[in-house]
C-alpha cells in the first residue's frame, strides 16, 4: 500500500535547519574548546549519552509508546551513517586546519540533491543543482581551504560529508512515520552504545569543568539534530539544504568574536553567496 504523500513547507523547514545550523556552530565551538584536553573517542561519546539523557524525562512522563517504532533497520542505517560521519568529523578536526574540516562538513548538502534523487526518486531540478553550486562556492570563499586539503586527511573529510548526506536523507526516508523526537532518539541510543566499544581502550579521567563542556556540547547537538530532523521531515533534503551552508556563516562569527579572526572580503563574498543559495533554495516554484 502506498504511502500518503507528505506536505511539503519549505519555509518552515529552512527556518528549522538555519536554527539546527546556529545550534551546530555553537556545537563546534564547544568541540574546539573540549578537544585540546578530552580525545575524540569521549567527546563522541558523551556528545550521544547526553541526547540518550534528553530524552529520559519524556519516557517517564509518557512511556515508551511515543518512541515504538516498526522501523528499527531503517534507524540502525541512519546510526550507522551519522556516528560514521560523527568520526570521520572529529578526526578532520584534529589533522585539518579547522576552516578545511568545516568546508568538508558543510559540502554535505551538495551530495544530498543527487542521493536523494537515486534513493528516494526525488526531482533534481537545474535550480536545485545551481543553489547547490552556489552554495558550494561560498564555503569555499569562507574556509578558503589551504593545500592540507590535499594531503590523506582529506579523503576522511570527504568522506565525513557523503556519510552526513546519506544521514541527512535517510532521515527524510524515515519522515513520513517517524517523528523527529523518536529519529533523533534512536540514533543517540544506537550511537551511545556504539560508541561506547573505544572507551574500554581510550577512556581517560575527567575534571568538573571537562565533564561540563562535554554535556553542554552533548546538549547543544541534541538539540541541533531535533531541529534538523524536524526540518528534512518537512521539505527535501536537496530543496533546503543550502541552509545548512548558514553554519559556515554563523562559526565565522563565533570564531571573530571569541578568538579575534575577523573575517576577509571574500569570506563577506562568499557568506552573501551562502544566504543567495539558502534564499533560492527555498522560493516557490511557480506552477
Amino acid at each position: 500500500m502506498n504511502s500518503p504523500p507528505r506536505s511539503i513547507r519549505p519555509l518552515q523547514g529552512a527556518l528549522l535547519l538555519a536554527v539546527s545550523a546556529l545550534l551546530f556552530a555553537l556545537t563546534g565551538v564547544g568541540i574546539r574548546e573540549i578537544s585540546a584536553s578530552v580525545n575524540n573517542e569521549l567527546v563522541v561519546f558523551f556528545r550521544n549519552l547526553v541526547g540518550v539523557l534528553f530524552f529520559l524525562p519524556l519516557l517517564v512522563l509518557r512511556g515508551t509508546r511515543t518512541l515504538r517504532t516498526t522501523r528499527l533497520k531503517s534507524h540502525l542505517w541512519r546510526t550507522i551513517y551519522g556516528l560514521a560521519a560523527m568520526y570521520c568529523f572529529f578526526y578532520a578536526i584534529a589533522h585539518l586546519p579547522l576552516a578545511d574540516a568545516m568546508l568538508f562538513t558543510y559540502s554535505a548538502p551538495v551530495f544530498t540533491p543527487l542521493i536523494a534523487h537515486l534513493w528516494l526518486k526525488e526531482p533534481l531540478t537545474s535550480r536545485i543543482q545551481v543553489t547547490s553550486l552556489i552554495g558550494l562556492v561560498g564555503v569555499i570563499l569562507v574556509a578558503k581551504p589551504s593545500d592540507a586539503l590535499f594531503n590523506g586527511a582529506a579523503l576522511i573529510g570527504l568522506t565525513c560529508s557523503l556519510l552526513a548526506a546519506f544521514a541527512f536523507v535517510s532521515i527524510r526516508e524515515m519522515s513520513d512515520s517517524e517523528p523527529a523526537t523518536r529519529i533523533v532518539f534512536y540514533f543517540s541510543l544506537f550511537s551511545t552504545l556504539l560508541s561506547a566499544i573505544p572507551l574500554t581502550w581510550s577512556w581517560q579521567p575527567l575534571d568538573a569543568n571537562q565533564l561540563t563542556w562535554l554535556l553542554g556540547v552533548g546538549l547543544l547537538a541534541t538539540t541541533s539534530q531535533i531541529f534538523m530532523s524536524h526540518a528534512y521531515g518537512l521539505a527535501p533534503p536537496g530543496l533546503i539544504g543550502p541552509v545548512a551552508y548558514l553554519a559556515i556563516v554563523f562559526a565565522g562569527l563565533f570564531a571573530w568574536l571569541l578568538w579575534n579572526e575577523a573575517p576577509d572580503s571574500l569570506s563577506l563574498l562568499g557568506a552573501a553567496l551562502i544566504f543567495a543559495a539558502s534564499l533560492l533554495s527555498v522560493r516557490r516554484r511557480s506552477s
